[in-house]
């Protein structure tokens, strides 16, 4: 039944929108799609609440590279470039700026969170000319299926499957699958696989890490009975 109301509501959200997607893509004609949708992107940022969450969904679907089901996208969040694909039930927090990247399934990313096209996008190496007109790099980003980026993490390089990356982390190179990451600049300091107990993201125990446990007094050993 539940699952019927949301079908139900996409379908009155994608009607309700499409004649914005139709005014979007004649805009982006005229004017080029990068140019157009940072602009259109801001603009459905700023409907609130779950009415909102379902119309920049249905927005989203007619406008970016791929968006799959079940994408919660939150008040305040933009996007720069159309390119961007998202993937089935990921989850992105309040106020996060998100460039031309991939976000595989099932990722969350929490509050104030900026994924960037790498740490190059503006040349450096002159002074005669304004940083502004020097020509950068932008790198493809990746953030890989199950991982969960914490509060106003920086991510400039890829980062593997089923990671974790510490709140305020800035992640300037690839971060391998699994890997918990925490720090500026980001640094690998456990493995999930190796996780022997729940804890608070920056301070996770690993089964190299963990303290042992505390140690029990021994029995006293047995006596043999004295003879009579």
């Amino acid at each position: 039944m539940r699952s019927f109301a949301k079908s139900a509501v996409r379908t009155i959200c994608a009607c309700l929108v499409w004649p914005a997607i139709m005014t979007f893509h004649l805009h982006a004609k005229f004017c080029g799609y990068e140019k157009v949708f940072s602009g259109w992107s801001q603009l459905f940022s700023l409907l609130p609440g779950t009415a909102g969450v379902y119309l920049r969904h249905a927005f989203l679907r007619g406008a970016v590279r791929e968006c799959g089901d079940d994408v919660c996208v939150s008040f305040g969040t933009v996007f720069s470039h159309p390119g961007v694909a998202l993937g089935r039930t990921v989850y992105i927090g309040l106020y996060c700026s998100i460039g031309d990247v991939t976000i595989e399934e099932d990722v969350l990313i929490a509050s104030h969170v900026s994924i960037m096209n790498g740490s190059r996008q503006h040349g450096t190496s002159r002074l005669d000319i304004p940083v502004r007109e020097q020509p950068g790099t932008f790198e493809q980003i990746t953030i890989g299926r199950d991982s969960w980026i914490g509060e106003r993490a920086v991510v400039a390089a890829d980062v593997g499957r089923h990671c974790l990356i510490g709140a305020g982390a800035v992640v300037l190179k690839p971060v391998p699958d699994f890997a918990v990451a925490v720090g500026i600049p980001a640094r690998v300091i456990g493995d999930r696989r190796s996780r022997v107990s729940d804890s608070p993201l920056g301070h996770c125990q690993t089964a190299e890490t963990a303290e042992p446990p505390a140690l029990q007094p021994e029995p006293p050993a047995l006596q043999p009975p004295a003879r009579r």
